[in-house]
């Protein structure tokens, strides 16, 4: 018994250690930048709350549309339907304090609006069957990386080599489909509150959509749930312990996690602009391939649209909010895994998944460099901006989901 005992003792003792080391390291970041950059401080905080939420929920966009196609289940879309309605009222309130009055020709600063054009279509397709392939989409990758998949770090490689492909092929795609389309911001068409029911309404729709094909497949068959309910705690201490438990020892409901960034989201865009990933991972790709000399072109069009744009910035160096956002991410996923117990390195089981995973990689960096983000900068946060770019490009990932599950199953 001794000889078990001592093993275990000690890997547990290694766990905390290895936990309270990343959450120094956390605070030593938050520190360090807090007193000169107070918007790169806030911003990590944000990365950090942006993983941890994606790791308890498991919340990755790339299965909720994939299940809906494999499985014939559409309790994550539904989660993030339930998420964007939320989203969507949030949006709102900040959009109408910023133009009190639409209709005149103005837009909201930093809302991912973008033009209403074929570009947005083949990006979301594309993105879509490179998110299935993949296995996650980009934050979805994020967040894994934190746990230790490393199917997860090689798609990364391909997000950043598709995203330097897209923004050398960026100024093709704008001539030619993009410059003279619209941005449709609804609310100057249809005012807050007429756009505020057409997306709860069509939210709704899609919402009993997901349902109604579920059903078509026959009925689940209903498992029992067994939660079991813990004492009320009798002091401070074993308060705390309640509370550690309810935030890692089980994974949270993915509505709730797909709700706590919808207020994460809203907070963001309070502070600046709403969130995005891809943009910044856009900046990290073609800052690698300057150091062999291939410069980055000066993208047309891009200065006049906010959203994950690939407009690259050399001036702004490493150090930025969106690197403090996106790293924060994979930071805080991996302290909620350490918390959790649930990190631990993953390697793909059969070769040909790095293949899969680098090729889904390379289509969706060049899916969301085309969309100017992916399924939180250009859906996620584009509907709840309450402009029709989001819509369109959720329906074209919905397209692009079903080809690669097609793909998937050929495989």
């Amino acid at each position: 018994m001794a000889s078990i005992a001592v093993p275990q003792r000690s890997f547990l003792s290694s766990m905390i250690l290895a936990r309270i080391a990343t959450l120094l390291v956390i605070l030593w970041v938050l520190l360090l930048v807090a007193p000169t950059h107070g918007d790169l401080a806030v911003y990590w905080v944000f990365g950090i709350t942006f993983g941890i939420i994606l790791q308890r929920s498991r919340l990755c966009f790339a299965s909720a549309f994939r299940d809906l196609f494999l499985l014939r289940d559409g309790g994550n879309l539904r989660g993030i339907l339930t998420g964007l309605a939320v989203a969507c009222a949030g949006f709102a309130l900040i959009q109408a304090r910023a133009v009190p009055t639409p209709g005149f020709g103005a837009v909201p600063d930093q809302a991912h609006l973008l033009p209403v054009s074929l570009q947005i279509v083949v990006g979301g397709v594309v993105f879509g069957v490179g998110m299935v392939l993949a296995g996650g989409c980009v934050s979805g990758t994020l967040y894994r990386i934190g746990e230790g998949y490393v199917g997860s770090m090689v798609a990364l490689v391909g997000i950043l080599g598709g995203s330097v492909i897209a923004t050398h092929s960026w100024n093709w795609w704008w001539q030619t489909f993009t410059a003279k389309a619209p941005i449709i911001w609804l609310p100057s068409i249809l005012g807050y509150g007429g756009t505020l029911v057409i997306s709860f309404l069509a939210l709704g729709i899609f919402y009993l959509l997901s349902i109604w094909w579920e059903l078509r497949a026959g009925p689940r068959p209903a498992f029992p749930m067994k939660r079991q309910v813990e004492a009320p705690a009798d002091s401070i201490g074993a308060w705390l312990a309640q509370c550690y438990r309810t935030l890692f020892g089980r994974g949270w409901p993915f509505v709730v996690g797909a709700l706590s960034l919808a207020v994460l989201n809203i907070f963001v865009y309070l502070f600046d602009h709403p969130l995005g990933v891809t943009g910044e991972l856009a900046n990290w790709g073609n800052r690698f391939v300057s150091v062999f000399g291939v410069s980055t072109p000066t993208l047309i069009g891009a200065d006049n649209l906010a959203g994950c744009l690939l407009v690259f910035n050399a001036a702004a160096g490493w150090v930025n909010t969106g690197t403090m956002l996106d790293a924060g991410l994979i930071v805080g996923s991996f302290f909620a895994a350490l918390a959790a117990n649930e990190f631990k390195l993953r390697f793909p089981r059969q070769p040909v998944r790095y293949a899969q995973s680098i090729a889904g990689g390379v289509l969706m960096g060049y899916g969301a460099g085309l969309a100017a983000g992916c399924t939180i900068g250009a859906f996620f946060s584009a509907i709840p901006s309450l402009g029709l770019n989001g819509w369109v490009f959720g329906l074209a990932l919905l397209a692009g989901s079903f080809g690669g599950v097609q793909i998937i199953k050929r495989l």
